[in-house]
């Protein structure tokens, strides 16, 4: 089944703002690393390598439908924060922030009787709530913790044993 226009359209801007998400999370991983915080530093990398992954995913799915990938230039991402928690909740507005541009690929396909794309994007409803929960858990943990540098560093080295 070939792919409409509509939803290429919609899922190669998706692909595109995946690469821009694994940029922002280099971005974080490197103003981690200039803070000393070398734990949060591997996940956001690790986040990083995760978003490529899902841009391949959509790529993919273009692909095997007959569509045309089309990449776009990548936007700059913000790359100082005031403190680890402001960086967290900027990764949990961002993660918000994927989740709704994906449901609306969602209404894009659902709209068009595009059947074929719901199996790949009821994939990416569930990423998104892992996504979504990992980054508000360390949120809330660094708004917890406050201004304890003890509770910031245990939190460092537990974030620093995510799994590649």
């Amino acid at each position: 089944m070939m792919i409409g226009k509509e939803l290429q359209d919609a899922i190669n801007d998706q692909l595109n703002f995946e690469l821009y998400s694994g940029y922002l999370y280099l971005a974080m991983a490197a103003w981690f690393e200039q803070q000393n915080l070398n734990g949060m530093a591997h996940w956001m990398k690790v986040q990083a390598k995760e978003e490529y992954e899902h841009a391949m995913r959509f790529w993919e799915h273009i692909v095997d439908r007959g569509g045309k990938v089309e990449l776009e230039a990548i936007g700059r991402p913000k790359t100082e924060w005031s403190s680890p928690l402001e960086a967290w909740e900027d990764a949990y507005e961002h993660e918000k922030k994927v989740s709704e541009r994906i449901f609306k690929i969602g209404e894009i396909a659902e709209r068009n009787g595009d059947r074929a794309a719901l199996p790949m994007l009821h994939w990416f409803y569930d990423e998104q709530i892992e996504e979504e929960e990992q980054t508000m858990k360390v949120r809330d943990l660094l708004k917890m913790i406050g201004d304890s540098k003890n509770a910031l560093f245990m939190l460092d080295a537990q974030l620093g044993k995510r799994g590649d």
